[in-house]
């Protein structure tokens, strides 16, 4: 049980460094928020919708109950939104309208996320060490963006200083945590499969409804959408070279 919860300290280690270049970087913030967007649209087309789907096909599951899943998720953040924000906002009127609780609502998203990610690296190495050990690397390697988009996505919607110390902190604790947990249970696979559609729907409407919106609201840029381009491209190249 020491390796696995060796490795998740690193991914503890890798999620702070996210938050803290997040923090040190604040006035560079809508530049940030172009690549994390296209991060969080990475790590949904590249990481969890193919292992979902491959997970659908060996178990020989019903592909609907993941996608029934996913739109839940998207639905969900949305309807809390509009229900506890209640705006309507233009893009050039939407960081006046920013809001601490949708940054908190979805930074739990995102802490929830790290603790699963622990728990991943807790049930592969439960499979074998060599499992483990890759399971443990891609964790590793996204934890950073988890850690770069919870603060990210707390400084935008006005949270202070002290409250997104205290998510990025709780983002990096949980993926220890998780993994801890696989000492007492293992996950079913039909579970997993809905948890990696519905926090596909919760990172999507993130990605595409909130977070690009804000990158361009006082800062169009052509850098900006690179960077969003990039975003993409980095977890592309990541997840490719994580299947070799």
């Amino acid at each position: 049980m020491l390796l696995p919860i060796a490795f998740a300290f690193v991914a503890f280690i890798s999620t702070l460094l996210g938050g803290l270049t997040a923090l040190r970087n604040s006035d560079k913030l809508h530049r940030i928020l172009g690549y994390t967007a296209g991060v969080m649209l990475g790590v949904i087309a590249f990481d969890l919708f193919p292992e979902m789907f491959e997970l659908v096909s060996t178990q020989q599951l019903d592909a609907t109950v993941p996608m029934v899943a996913f739109v839940t998720g998207f639905l969900l953040i949305h309807i809390i939104e509009k229900l506890v924000v209640i705006h309507h906002a233009t893009d050039k009127e939407y960081q006046a309208h920013a809001h601490p609780h949708v940054g908190q609502a979805s930074a739990l998203a995102l802490i929830a996320h790290t603790f699963l990610d622990g728990v991943g690296i807790g049930l592969a190495f439960q499979a074998g060490e060599s499992v483990g050990i890759a399971v443990a690397v891609a964790v590793i390697a996204h934890d950073f963006s988890d850690g770069l988009n919870t603060v990210t996505l707390m400084l935008t919607h006005k949270n202070n200083l002290r409250r997104s110390i205290v998510m990025l902190i709780l983002a990096a604790i949980a993926p220890i945590l998780g993994a801890l947990s696989t000492t007492f249970f293992t996950l079913d696979t039909s579970a997993l499969v809905i948890y990696m559609g519905f926090i596909s729907g919760f990172l999507l409407y993130i990605a595409t409804s909130d977070i690009l919106p804000q990158a361009h609201s006082k800062h169009p840029s052509k850098l900006t959408m690179a960077l969003t381009v990039l975003g993409v491209a980095f977890m592309f190249v990541l997840t490719r070279f994580i299947q070799e």
